[in-house]
């Protein structure tokens, strides 16, 4: 069996305080929980895909949690996996490392990265029964104002209608992006039919506001609305709410980028 599973930060204790609030009182804490977590789905033969930051230990670090994982692993590389130019990080234990990877999954396409891609190969195409035949797993965003972005970017997509290429009705764009962050699993890898399903339920109860504030004006508005009447401006993102708040501390605007893109 194959599994998925994003943004695990090992060692990375400030997350129990801030983004993401984990909250165990230590990163030893934390460490203990994921590897107990993750060896009470994984066995030695699965093959686990960490699609980035998988810890900001150093590579002596990285080898000891790595050696208490089970599974054959393998790394879509991220922001945070620094490790990996530790020359006393073992290599041998991971399968492979790439910064992006496309597999298929059970006659299915999976486009793998660490940063979301809005644009991704395959995202028109579907099987006979409607359903996506190709699905865009990343990280990075953790759930943050970012994810509340993406999301929003999902749900207009798949509102709208695309011409057919030979004529006949318009089409429905079947875009289908899923963020494997680990604490929407419960620091569990899952695989993708099980990302599917926890995906589409985390979003049917997901109300996030996003306003936007307009240059020369401090009316809040529908960014997507704003943006089919005037395409030629930024809008900056100013604040979210809903009945799952995203934690905006670390979402980032024109004057910000630099303070924020660190934090994830």
């Amino acid at each position: 069996m194959r599994y998925y599973i994003s943004d695990l930060h090992f060692y990375h204790e400030n997350l129990n305080y801030q983004m993401d609030h984990r909250g165990f009182s230590n990163a030893a804490e934390m460490n203990a929980h994921m590897i107990r977590q993750w060896n009470s789905k994984i066995r030695d033969r699965d093959e686990v895909v960490v699609l980035g930051d998988l810890s900001l230990g150093s590579g002596e670090e990285t080898n000891r949690i790595l050696s208490q994982l089970k599974g054959r692993i393998s790394l879509i590389e991220g922001n945070h996996d620094s490790y990996l130019t530790d020359r006393q990080f073992d290599r041998s234990r991971l399968e492979w490392v790439k910064p992006y990877a496309e597999l298929r999954d059970n006659k299915r396409k999976v486009i793998l990265s660490h940063y979301p891609m809005i644009c991704y190969n395959g995202q028109y195409r579907r099987d006979e029964e409607g359903r996506p035949r190709s699905y865009m797993l990343y990280g990075h965003v953790h759930d943050t104002f970012d994810e509340a972005l993406v999301n929003r970017y999902q749900e207009e997509t798949r509102r709208a209608e695309r011409p057919a290429c030979h004529g006949g009705p318009p089409l429905s764009v079947p875009c289908q992006m899923i963020n494997c962050f680990c604490m929407f699993s419960d620091y569990i890898p899952l695989t993708l039919d099980e990302w599917i399903e926890t995906d589409g339920k985390r979003r049917s109860g997901r109300t996030d506001e996003i306003s936007f504030r307009t240059e020369g004006t401090e009316k809040s508005e529908n960014a997507f609305d704003k943006f089919r009447k005037d395409s030629t401006k930024f809008y900056t993102p100013h604040c979210i709410t809903g009945r799952n708040p995203v934690n905006c501390e670390y979402g980032y605007n024109r004057d910000s980028t630099e303070a924020g893109e660190d934090k994830m």
